[in-house]
């Protein structure tokens, strides 16, 4: 697919030479005021994730020394990837056991046993303030959600330590907690063939739906909707007047090829998330704990507003995203910018107890300027949501609940090919 810049994103029929507003000047900046959540709410640069106030964020590694404390097998190794590379201009590393015996797919001992021992604290504790919260301020509408996320943990240098200077003879989990790290979650084909083709039957899913979404994320002052899994679009927009709100927009490709607006809804905000490094498994895990609200209205003039961007927005599937604006279209007076769009096909297999995504992403970002196509498997837990919105629920019986879904994602999800090289 051919990468069109920003600044070429316009038709032969431009209506004015005035340029689009930097990306920058329309991102917001880590701190924000959602008006979801008490005002010291953050987010991410991006206006994409959410945090709590009270977010926990934790990261450990399993396996990395064998219960024996040698480390000596364990090493960074550099892999390419070119999103993270455009950034820091480095090479990220990924955390590798070189005595990993791939030919073997028994799995010794149940690793899956201590994991919840060690997070079902923090996600009974995250939970509970989730709940409080809304009890006190009288908020039906919130949902709580819980998934699993795979892939690979990126480890890049931070200001207190250099990637380069972590040798593989001081590689401890204190050492490796200084560097920077981010969950990357984009997979081998392969990986994508494999859960659709064996683990679905494995598992006792049921297929339920097929959607190609056009997701569209729009900045709003206070306000935001959630919209339905369906053809969508994401546009990024932020609202200069406010700018500590992001929302995503969701819109249905009509027969004429535009855009129609049919429901929004709040971006989650994450209350809990724990990234383990899986060392005797070819996969990271994530497990993550967020909460969505969906909000009563909007005013007429903020959804006029928001339908002026989609409507002006044009599909073309020779830019990234799916999706452009003619010169000069990608605002809306002086308040609304587009700064992202995502183009998502997915297919959803569910029980009782999970539901689970496998999702092919074609997403640009209009602040770096850089779009990716990213291949993802989402597994959401929905029988450990159940138990915790239960009043009385036993923590024995969430904690056995916890073991189950890692045992079966252990057993099932964290295999793959080489991940990268």
């Amino acid at each position: 697919m051919a990468y069109i810049p920003p600044h070429k994103r316009h038709s032969k029929d431009a209506e004015s030479p005035t340029p689009t507003p930097t990306p920058e000047s329309l991102i917001p900046k880590f701190k924000r005021n959602v008006q979801l959540r008490a005002s010291n709410t953050k987010a991410d640069r991006s206006g994409r994730i959410i945090y709590s106030n009270y977010a926990i964020s934790r990261w450990f590694a399993v396996g990395l020394d064998d219960g024996n404390g040698d480390t000596s097998s364990i090493h960074l190794k550099p892999v390419s990837v070119e999103s993270i590379e455009r950034k820091t201009g480095e090479k990220p590393a990924i955390l590798m056991k070189s005595n990993l015996n791939k030919e073997n797919n028994e799995v010794k001992g149940s690793p899956w046993s201590s994991i919840a021992e060690n997070i079902l604290p923090d996600l009974l504790s995250s939970f509970e303030k989730v709940r409080a919260e809304t009890e006190c301020k009288d908020l039906k509408d919130v949902k709580p959600g819980m998934v699993a996320r795979f892939g690979k943990i990126l480890f890049q240098g931070s200001p207190s330590m250099n990637l380069g200077s972590v040798s593989k003879s001081c590689i401890t989990e204190t050492i490796l907690s200084k560097l920077k790290r981010t969950f990357y979650t984009s997979l081998p084909a392969s990986y994508m063939g494999n859960i659709m083709a064996e683990v679905v039957s494995k598992i006792g899913v049921d297929f339920a739906e097929v959607k190609d979404v056009f997701q569209v994320k729009v900045y709003l002052p206070t306000k935001l909707y959630f919209l339905d899994h369906d053809s969508r679009l994401i546009d990024y927009l932020s609202d200069s007047t406010q700018p500590d709100s992001t929302i995503s927009c969701k819109c249905r490709v009509k027969d004429d090829k535009k855009l129609r607006l049919y429901k929004a809804k709040l971006n989650p905000v994450r209350d809990m998330f724990i990234d383990i490094s899986c060392l005797d498994m070819d996969l990271d895990l994530r497990l993550a704990l967020s909460h969505k609200r969906i909000l009563t209205s909007m005013t007429e003039d903020e959804m006029q507003s928001i339908k002026n961007l989609i409507d002006s927005a044009v599909l073309d599937p020779d830019v990234k995203g799916g999706l452009r604006w003619s010169f000069g279209k990608a605002t809306s007076g002086d308040r609304y910018s587009v700064v992202g769009v995502w183009h998502t096909t997915s297919t959803a297999y569910q029980n009782s107890s999970i539901r689970l995504k496998v999702r092919y992403a074609d997403r640009f970002d209009f602040k770096t300027t850089y779009g990716e196509d990213s291949k993802e498997v989402i597994l959401k837990l929905k029988g450990i949501v159940s138990g915790l919105l239960e009043q009385d629920v036993a923590t024995h019986a969430i904690s056995d609940m916890l073991k189950d879904n890692l045992s079966l994602i252990w057993r099932h999800f964290l295999r793959c090919e080489p991940f990268r090289t």
